[in-house]
């Protein structure tokens, strides 16, 4: 019996580790896995690197290419796991309108454990100093949203086996 393609999206404020999870969760599941971040405009980027927060209307073409990016997985039936902050949920509703039978899987954290993470990596255009408005901005998953919240705080592989489990069950 045949089965919907994977359509995933890992969300979060930046530094929780949401590439890294959805590396390593497309490679286990056999799908592709893009980075939003690189679904970015230039102007975009351009903003974050001088540490000037997003507002609404630089967000809404860049959620609609990553809903173009998973429709097009679901329609070819490749799969995908996109890495997506996806902080509100207007922002998920616009991903969903576009990339239909999306699933998110939200990593969660402490402060303090998000900051290690940001702490330990390099060459990322998010800075530290961001992470305020992120959080602030950020709307947990509600009940009638397709989804899971996994606290970061377990192993990278503990965390995919956690996400895995969670999109078996969808």
């Amino acid at each position: 019996m045949p089965t919907d393609p994977v359509l995933c999206v890992v969300m979060g404020v930046s530094g929780v580790g949401k590439t890294t999870v959805g590396i390593a969760l497309a490679k286990r599941l056999g799908v592709p896995f893009v980075d939003a971040d690189d679904l970015h405009p230039a102007a975009n980027v351009a903003k974050m690197k001088a540490g000037t927060p997003l507002d609404d209307e630089d967000r809404w073409p860049w959620l609609a290419a990553v809903g173009d990016e998973l429709a097009r997985a679901g329609a070819d039936g490749s799969g995908l796991v996109v890495a997506c902050s996806a902080l509100k949920r207007s922002y998920r509703d616009a991903i969903r309108e576009r990339g239909a039978g999306a699933y998110f899987v939200h990593l969660t954290g402490s402060e303090d454990t998000i900051e290690k993470h940001i702490a330990g990596r390099h060459g990322h255009f998010m800075p530290a100093s961001l992470l305020p408005s992120q959080l602030a901005t950020l709307e947990p998953l509600q009940p009638d949203e397709s989804g899971v919240a996994i606290d970061v705080a377990a192993s990278v592989d503990e965390v995919v086996s956690r996400a895995q489990a969670a999109l078996a069950g969808t």
